[in-house]
């Protein structure tokens, strides 16, 4: 199955995003904050309704009271201005607080989702993105749509009911007047609409680019080793230009787009001002206008369009929200094709009287990788609870494929894994890594404690102190591996590797896999950096475990598959079976597989 997160975005007609579709896009996470939006509607309402009342009174004030020379009247309307303006901010705080709490917590659960939803995906997907853009993306983009919950969503709603009561006022004062006052809105209405499709796309491809330019500088910081090693500095510095240089261009763009509207805006404001002085002149003129009446008239026309110049960065913050929100969405929108199967369509294994059930086997198994060859074809086998197994071949033969469709890290393309006579896909996650440990080849630790990284995954032991734990390595073979460690059990581990060996790395991979004492054990290159001491007290170790353990190999050096039950060779999609340990260094020296 293709994950690939950049084939769904930049391809194909580009969607024009209304308000009202991105509200339904963005309200299942807000729907539990449904009381909060509502009092914050409210609040919106009575300080915008509260602002659209002032203007008029100051009308009034000024035909009733200062041509008439009535200070006294002047004073008490000046209190009741006061006294609702008081009110406007006390609504406008309560709001803003809301909103701003409301929007840590859709962050926080927007966050929490993303990063559920890439637990559930399998190997594949992180195969196929760059781990860069998909912290970009749980960082970046989600830090966008946070800002436009906390900043700009209730002043976007509350410009529009601003504006929406300004223009009722205007038309009902004066409707020529007002008609002529709104004519350059509509104009601006045409040109956002033209261009809002525009600015999307040019935010998207912003927000690809500082994505990656993120797994860029992540990838060449893993690997600074090899660039001070083979002193590329100069590959490093070019790479990097090169992806700088395309998110300078890119937010270049974006930011043109963003910043089209305010000086149209401006200008639509500017000139819709002009309008009404000069008719409401004429008006004054011929008596059908009281100059208390114009300046109120060009109150609400500056209320109507300073809400108006607003829009213009609000709805670049819009597009920049639904640009972010198309990228998080497509994460959550991936489903992993490591789905339990229904019951109707389990298969279990049937075995004769005779014939021993089988730990796991694989029926017709073909795999690939997408848009790539096959790496297996129509491969069969059964290995049998208990036994030793050794997977050889060549580099790129299809080893550690083979190993990673046992452990389910992928699923087969066609056929079927069995284990235990069901269908690897019928087991829940927790089940399934219970019966099977793998030891991957390189092993990866999380920054802490050796505690910590080899109680990973494994509950039984969580609460047991460090005294107790230390019993049960000893018990189960394990404690001489402890004593490599300087500190043992407190010592620090890094997720760099750099605060110890790789050695040390893998001797902590094995204890972490053989202490779930799991039914299948797949050793990937398990002791490849592993000095021959240490080796060889992992092979008592591994000689130790319960019988009924059944042991995958994957090796290149000769010596660690000697004692192997059954040796299988693995190349160019096929599967063979070895047969003796003479025939096995044959088939690896002269590529030939047995008829």
């Amino acid at each position: 199955m293709k994950y690939n997160l950049n084939d769904n975005q930049g391809k194909g007609k580009q969607e024009k995003t209304s308000v009202i579709s991105a509200v339904k896009k963005l309200w299942p996470l807000m729907e539990d904050e449904k009381k909060n939006i509502f009092l914050s509607l409210f609040a919106i309402i009575i300080n915008s309704g509260l602002n659209l009342i002032a203007p008029f009174i100051v009308g009034f004030i000024i035909d009733q009271f200062i041509q008439n020379k009535d200070f006294g009247g002047v004073m008490m309307y000046g209190g009741l201005l006061l006294i609702i303006y008081l009110f406007a901010f006390g609504a406008s705080f309560i709001q803003m607080r809301m909103m701003g709490s409301m929007a840590q917590r859709v962050l926080y659960k927007l966050r929490n989702a993303i990063f559920s939803k890439l637990q559930e995906l399998p190997v594949a997907f992180f195969n196929q993105n760059k781990a860069g853009d998909l912290i970009s993306r749980i960082n970046n983009d989600t830090d966008n749509l946070n800002q436009f919950f906390s900043q700009s969503l209730m002043q976007f709603v509350g410009t529009l009911f601003t504006m929406t009561g300004a223009a009722i006022f205007i038309l009902c004062i004066k409707p020529q007047l007002g008609a002529a006052a709104l004519i350059p809105a509509v104009c601006l209405l045409v040109f956002t609409q033209l261009i809002s499709g525009w600015v999307k796309k040019k935010n998207l491809v912003s927000l690809q680019s500082i994505g990656g330019m993120s797994a860029e500088i992540q990838e060449s910081l893993n690997n600074f080793k090899v660039i001070v090693a083979f002193n590329r500095h100069d590959y490093f510095r070019d790479k990097f230009k090169e992806t700088n240089d395309a998110n300078f261009k890119a937010s270049i763009t974006a930011g043109i787009a963003n910043n089209i509207f305010s000086p149209v805006y401006d200008f639509a404001s500017n000139l819709a001002l002009l309008i009404v002085f000069s008719y409401g002149i004429y008006l004054i003129s011929i008596g059908n206008l009281t100059v208390g009446l114009l300046i109120s008239f060009l109150i609400y026309v500056s209320r109507f369009y300073d809400p108006v110049r607003q829009l213009a960065s609000l709805w670049s913050t819009f597009q920049v929200a639904m640009a972010a929100w198309d990228r998080i969405s497509h994460i959550i929108a991936f489903e992993s094709d490591l789905g339990v199967l229904p019951n109707d369509e389990k298969s279990e294994h049937k075995k004769t009287k005779d014939e021993e059930k089988p730990l796991l086997e694989f029926k017709k198994v073909g795999f690939h990788y997408p848009d790539g060859k096959a790496v297996l074809k129509d491969i069969s086998f059964k290995l049998s609870a208990g036994k030793t197994y050794a997977l050889v071949g060549p580099t790129g033969g299809g080893k550690t494929t083979t190993a990673s469709l046992m452990a389910r890290l992928y699923d087969p393309s066609e056929g079927q894994v069995l284990l235990d006579g069901k269908d690897m896909r019928s087991y829940e996650a927790a089940d399934r890594t219970k019966k099977i440990g793998f030891i991957l080849q390189e092993p990866y630790l999380f920054t802490g404690t050796v505690r910590e990284n080899i109680l990973y995954g494994n509950e039984e032991y969580m609460s047991y102190s460090n005294e107790k734990l230390e019993k049960v390595l000893e018990k189960a073979q394990l404690g001489k591996l402890l004593h490599r460690f300087d500190k043992g059990l407190e010592t620090k581990v890094a997720s760099s590797g750099d605060a110890i060996s790789l050695g040390q790395r893998q001797l902590i991979a094995f204890i972490r896999a053989v202490l779930r004492n799991p039914e299948l054990l797949i050793l990937d290159e398990a002791t490849a950096n592993i000095d021959t001491v240490t080796e060889q007290l992992l092979e008592e170790i591994l000689k130790k475990l319960p019988k009924e353990t059944t042991k995958v190999i994957i090796a290149h050096r000769l010596n660690t598959i000697e004692n192997a039950d059954e040796i299988f060779f693995v190349n160019s999609g096929e599967i063979t079976r070895a047969g003796s340990m003479e025939h096995a260094v044959e088939m690896l020296l002269h590529g030939k597989r047995k008829s």
